[in-house]
């Protein structure tokens, strides 16, 4: 019983992180379970199932609140519930592990150039309104796809830094409509786990306490990111992306830190992110008393009436 309960508190944050930041469902269950002795197969089947309604009820939340962008839904959904159901087939047979710290890496990568560019230059807006080419959603669906599905999340941390690092899609439409298009992935991904590994691999139990925390969760995230600014959110999805995966790294067989070292590298980087979050607060705040910020056609911000200094 204690089980449940903790599993559904997991469920609960996991979608109010996911809802409001776009990723960490999958990454946050997935280690619970595997921490309690789920297989890899079993753990992501288990939270892909939860998914379906987790995915549901969060899609319909962003839709009411006008987070979400239908046509990039559709051209990343589709190829991305093809890649889950392949990444669901590979997994049942195969074990990730060793394909985690390459993709810790990667999106190490991502998160630190999301955390330095939204912090110290916020949103460029000269791209938004702009077209996402399927050229650039359909592989980024298939690779987000499989990822998610293989190692239990994915979805989330390879969609939303891309989108956002495209600077054609707001930040909250972004997340709207990655976790809008997660239903499709979920879906996919779940009819693979039970092809591959049948029902009797799922704990039906843990999906059901799962799906009931993120189903109370899933409409205040989607209340949140309607109200966070877009300059602290990109702030706070790389602080997430960058803490997550340097966790992976450093417990992946390449690095093996100590837990000393460890510790001290998520104290450092917490602050470090920290500061981040605290900064773009206080240039969102400076930017709106001067009616936002204005670009020049180099990109950088220009001087207003409001913000230039007076002539003496």
């Amino acid at each position: 019983m204690r089980t449940l309960v903790l599993l559904g508190l997991v469920g609960l944050a996991a979608q109010l992180v996911d809802g409001s930041l776009g990723m960490a469902y999958g990454v946050t269950s997935t280690t619970l379970l595997l921490a309690i002795g789920a297989n890899p197969a079993s753990a992501s089947a288990t939270v892909h199932l939860a998914e379906i309604g987790t995915t549901l009820a969060s899609g319909a939340a962003h839709w009411r609140f006008g987070n979400v962008d239908w046509k990039v839904v559709l051209k990343i959904g589709v190829p991305g519930a093809v890649g889950a159901f392949a990444g669901a087939t590979f997994l049942s047979w195969l074990s990730t592990e060793l394909a985690a710290p390459f993709m810790a890496l990667v999106l190490l990568s991502l998160g630190l150039y999301l955390l330095i560019r939204f912090t110290f230059r916020g949103v460029d807006t000269r791209h938004l309104g702009k077209p996402l080419r399927k050229r650039f959603l359909t592989p980024l669906g298939l690779v987000g796809g499989f990822l998610d599905a293989s190692g239990g999340g994915g979805w989330g941390p390879v969609g939303t830094p891309a989108l956002l690092a495209s600077g054609r899609i707001e930040p909250r439409k972004v997340i709207g409509s990655i976790d809008t298009s997660e239903f499709l992935v979920a879906v996919a991904a779940s009819i693979g786990f039970i092809i591959g590994i049948g029902g009797e691999g799922v704990n039906f139990a843990w999906v059901g306490v799962l799906l009931l925390g993120g189903l109370i969760a899933a409409p205040i995230a989607a209340w949140l990111v309607r109200h966070i600014p877009p300059r602290v959110l990109g702030s706070a999805v790389g602080g997430v992306i960058v803490l997550t995966n340097t966790r992976t790294l450093l417990r992946s067989d390449w690095i093996d830190a100590p837990g000393g070292v460890a510790a001290t590298v998520y104290i450092v980087i917490a602050a470090a992110w920290t500061a981040a979050v605290v900064h773009s607060v206080r240039r969102h705040r400076a930017e709106r008393d001067v009616g936002g910020p204005v670009l020049d056609k180099a990109g950088e911000p220009a001087a207003t009436e409001k913000s230039a200094p007076e002539a003496t």
